[in-house]
């Protein structure tokens, strides 16, 4: 029986679609967890350094990063430039300042014992503000975090949740500062335990007990030391020492630059200093003031004598150093989420990006390709097949960094609490991640079975913007 060339054709296009899905199905089957246990090897940092062409190629210099950075600062309207706060703050703007945190709470909420919290307990986190006592100007004051400290949309350490049996994504918990950052205090809580901070780039309540207070000359001079040490690590930390308890074991978090003292003494905390880098940290005395104390880093913890070159090989490098590292919504748990795991991959590198997730993916200062409904499925394709290492991809409340592609397929590093996929029977099944995890990007998948390329909102490309 003779068959038409038509016939053929279209025939090899059906076999050809079919594959297609079927090989798709195929690689899908496996869950993200699955997919990573089959190939162990690359959950390494070599794994990926070794595909790259070009490991050490700058993705930009020195003068680029600080260019962006300046843009950041001056176009951003969720950064802080501390340097050019007023001397004298208006009550207005302070009263805007907490109002657009601490937004009265909507809708259903639990406690950790999973009982609904009653409109009583919101008209005390209101009352908390003590928004009448804001006077209608105020002398600007400055302050040091003297260790990793968190920042909370109300000044209360109340967890609360929004579905019964949660207790992992406190919506009060918003990021945390660390040790060494310089923050603007603009307001103090009803019961004088808390205060309301500008950082860099957050608008928070904070413990009291964590700020050291100081001059404008003090706060923001500190971080301008040219003798400093970056940390390239995870968490490093100082040593352990009985003399000098708030400096004990303190964690230091990826992309910290903290100054040397300039002349270190042979001995610090009974302890030879020669093996160390000796650190100037601020400590809060008992009026709440800052002073500056020595306290001891290991050499052989992994730090920098400046921030490291942004390079592919130290993108990847940076990031799977966190591989493996719990989740934590908002910093919670000493860890971060997705949006603080990218932000301290790239601050160790001396690039500076917005807190949350929206914010990075929307700044106006950052290298942005922004998606609509208009964007079809293959147009996006296209601009994943674009991206370089490095390159960030946003959905809605979630960041990816692309680390490489095997068989020109796209992988990933997150922080994430887990996500969906597609399997053999095409069902879309739900994986608890919780932690900073690799996985293939295409089979990846929304709750209700849309891929997450079709929900992409924005991409950062990790270059100079044009």
């Amino acid at each position: 029986m003779k068959i038409s060339r038509l016939a053929w054709r279209s025939g090899l296009a059906a076999w050809a679609l079919a594959y297609a899905l079927q090989a798709f199905a195929q690689a899908s089957a496996l869950s993200p967890v699955d997919d990573m246990a089959a190939h162990p090897e690359r959950l390494s940092a070599q794994f990926w350094v070794r595909r790259l062409e070009r490991p050490d190629q700058l993705m930009m210099d020195a003068s680029a990063i600080a260019e962006q950075n300046r843009r950041l600062f001056a176009q951003d309207r969720t950064m802080h430039d501390l340097s050019r706060m007023p001397a004298i703050l208006d009550g207005v703007q302070v009263r805007q300042w907490i109002e657009q945190r601490s937004v009265r709470p909507t809708g259903p909420l639990y406690d950790r014992q999973g009982r609904v919290i009653d409109e009583a307990h919101r008209d005390a986190w209101m009352t908390s503000l003590a928004l009448d006592r804001i006077p209608t100007s105020q002398v600007t004051r400055y302050g040091l975090v003297v260790h990793r400290a968190s920042l909370r949309s109300f000044p209360t350490d109340e967890r609360v949740f929004r579905r019964q049996g949660d207790t992992d994504i406190d919506r009060f918990q918003e990021t945390a500062e660390f040790p060494g950052t310089p923050v603007v205090i603009v307001h103090t809580s009803g019961d004088g335990q808390w205060l309301f901070v500008l950082s860099a780039r957050y608008a928070a309540w904070v413990h009291k007990a964590d700020i050291a207070e100081g001059s404008a000359d003090e706060v923001l001079g500190y971080g301008r030391a040219s003798d400093a040490r970056v940390i390239t690590a995870a968490v490093a930390h100082t040593v352990f020492t009985p003399e000098q308890p708030a400096l004990s074991r303190l964690g230091l978090d990826m992309g910290i630059r903290l100054p040397l003292d300039p002349r270190p003494p042979s001995m610090v905390n009974g302890q030879a200093s020669y093996t160390s880098h000796v650190l100037r940290l601020p400590v809060r005395d008992a009026q709440g003031r800052v002073r500056f104390a020595d306290a001891l880093l290991p050499r052989n913890e992994d730090t920098a004598p400046d921030y490291l070159s942004l390079t592919p090989v130290h993108v990847i490098d940076q990031a799977f150093k966190f591989l493996g590292e719990r989740y934590g919504w908002g910093h919670d748990y000493d860890a971060r989420d997705c949006s603080g795991f990218v932000s301290e991959v790239y601050r160790s590198m001396g690039v500076q990006l917005p807190r949350n997730t929206g914010d990075q993916g929307s700044s106006p200062a950052l290298h942005v390709q922004a998606f609509t409904a208009a964007d079809s499925h293959e147009a996006r394709l296209r601009a994943i097949d674009s991206l370089d290492v490095g390159d960030l991809i946003y959905i809605p409340g979630h960041v990816m960094m692309i680390i490489g592609r095997i068989n020109g397929k796209p992988y990933v590093i997150h922080d994430t609490a887990g996500a969906s996929y597609r399997d053999a029977g095409g069902q879309v099944r739900r994986v608890a991640l919780n932690g900073v995890s690799v996985t293939a990007f295409l089979p990846l998948l929304s709750d209700d079975g849309t891929p997450y390329v079709d929900r992409m909102t924005d991409v950062v490309r990790m270059r100079a913007a044009p």
